[in-house]
């Protein structure tokens, strides 16, 4: 069976929000200044819809008429800065959403579950 021309509007779409939207646009490269590294953190929101009607069979041709349409946000939201061995998050935004909070636990998880490896790593005796 012949693939419908919605099908073709739609996969070309998504291909490109693809190419838009990937683990780099949300958790960005990491920036060295000063010792420092930055990582930005993006919020990253699309929509998508599309639509297609086949037009009444007065002639022999298939007729068909329809459309995609898409729209992407990015929004950085935080920056992790890491020195001198210690992790920190900058908000850039007030509202507190799950990512949000999740986001901002992170550095802290880091701290302590770096802490636990360090306390039970058994210490070798030196020569």
């Amino acid at each position: 069976m012949a693939e419908h021309p919605i099908e073709g509007i739609m996969g070309v779409t998504m291909e490109k929000i693809r190419q838009l939207v990937d683990a780099n646009t949300i958790i960005g490269e990491p920036i060295t200044v000063d010792g420092a590294t930055i990582i930005p953190i993006s919020r990253v929101t699309f929509g998508f819809a599309s639509g297609g009607s086949d037009v009444g069979a007065k002639t022999n041709k298939q007729m068909f008429g329809g459309g995609t349409g898409a729209g992407v946000s990015i929004a950085p939201i935080a920056f992790l800065v890491i020195s001198g061995g210690n992790v920190r998050t900058i908000q850039l935004v007030e509202h507190v959403s799950p990512v949000d909070s999740a986001i901002n636990a992170l550095p802290d998880l880091v701290d302590r579950v770096s802490a636990l490896i360090k306390k039970d790593k058994p210490e070798t005796p030196q020569e």
